[in-house]
């Protein structure tokens, strides 16, 4: 009987106290629904005591009832008049700013619409109320106007918040730079240096091509690493937005920067180096009888210095001229131009010995002009052997 006695007094007082309680607006409440009227609806506050919701805030977007009698309703307070208290499932600028004030301090994220740009950056609608974005905190990538953000619906992190709401300035920037720290960390933990991965090709420079490996991650190619031959410019390889396959040769943190390093050419093959030619002494091609036509390069008393080729250079002995009184020994000079023939080639010692080529036509008509004296002289053999035996 006490314990009983006990609980009604508890329950009674907690009626006592719901009916005593007082609302104001901006509290947030969880209320039964009682009734469903066309133009409003009640809600029961406590013993004794109701509330007012217009029946549109209880519809969804599509126009149809979203609750029915018996469910319960989270509603905030929009006024108190008299004994009557007005509800909305809608918070007010109260809450907007409580909500705000709250995602501030605990760097909840929250969504923004862009609605257009202004000096030093763009007006962003938070929740109904007016905020800030810097320009340069509207995307990791530098933009000028941000023009391309407006009437987009984004997330934004409060980097301000005061005058209860009515200075908020927001930034997207910090929670992009968040994520690609996340993207980072996992993609170069599954990829260690030495890892070949694929990238695209994001802005080229003349010492190299930057490849983006993950979202807001790039790597470095050096020009000396785009290719096994040599590289004048990497816009003669590559293109902007080309998929390219690198390997990660090392990453380090450069003043608080992360750095990586790429290779294109060392996820190729190396180009076999071709074998030297086979060394030719140049001096073994030349042999007696071989006519050349070369140059003179020195005049001495005794002869003159013919070069055949760069490098190689015979005597022509002025003993060796004597015969062609055509040639004119006394006439030539250095630079001129003379066919010459091959007499002699001492490889040990690296001369050439040169002669002027014969004149095939030539000797052939001094040995015809020998053989009719031959001739003679075999008929006067004759002719004298004759007369002796006759005298015998």
């Amino acid at each position: 009987m006490e314990d009983s006695a006990e609980d009604f007094s508890k329950l009674l007082g907690a009626l006592l106290e719901a009916g005593e309680k007082t609302y104001a607006p901006g509290d947030r409440v969880r209320a039964e629904l009682l009734t469903v009227g066309q133009e409003d609806s009640f809600v029961a506050l406590g013993p004794g005591q109701e509330g007012v919701v217009a029946t549109l805030d209880l519809l969804d977007a599509e126009g149809q009832a979203a609750f029915r009698v018996g469910d319960m309703v989270d509603l905030f307070v929009t006024s108190v008049r008299s004994h009557e208290v007005r509800l909305s499932t809608n918070p007010t600028d109260k809450n907007i700013a409580e909500d705000l004030k709250e995602a501030y301090e605990t760097s909840r994220p929250v969504e923004g619409r862009v609605v257009e740009s202004c000096k030093g950056g763009l007006r962003v609608s938070v929740r109904g109320k007016t905020a800030f974005c810097p320009i340069s905190q509207i995307d990791v990538k530098r933009t000028e106007t941000g023009a391309e953000f407006i009437g987009k619906t984004l997330v934004f992190r409060l980097t301000q918040f005061s005058e209860d709401g009515r200075s908020i300035v927001v930034s997207r920037r910090k929670l992009l730079e968040e994520e690609i720290g996340r993207t980072a960390d996992s993609f170069l933990a599954q990829n260690p240096d030495g890892s070949v991965v694929t990238g695209k090709v994001v802005r080229l420079e003349k010492f190299g091509a930057f490849v983006e490996l993950a979202p807001g991650l790039e790597g470095l190619a050096h020009v000396s690493e785009l290719a096994w031959s040599r590289v004048e410019s990497p816009s003669d390889i590559l293109s902007v937005g080309q998929t390219v396959t690198v390997k990660i040769l090392k990453r380090e943190t450069v003043e608080g920067r992360l750095k990586i390093s790429l290779s294109l050419k060392q996820v190729s093959e190396r180009p076999a180096t071709p074998a030297a030619p086979a060394v030719v002494d140049p001096w073994t091609k030349y042999a007696p009888g071989q006519v050349f036509t070369g140059k003179v390069t020195r005049k001495e008393p005794y002869g003159l210095f013919i070069q055949l080729e760069p490098g190689i250079v015979g005597l022509l002995h002025q003993s060796k001229t004597s015969d062609r009184p055509d040639f004119q020994f006394e006439r030539q000079k250095v630079g001129s131009e003379v066919e010459v023939q091959v007499g002699e080639v001492r490889l040990d010692e690296r001369r050439i010995s040169l002669e002027l080529p014969r004149d095939i036509e030539a000797e052939g008509w001094k040995e015809r002009q020998v053989e009719p004296d031959a001739a003679m002289g075999a008929f006067g053999e004759g002719l004298r052997a004759a007369l002796a035996k006759k005298k015998g």
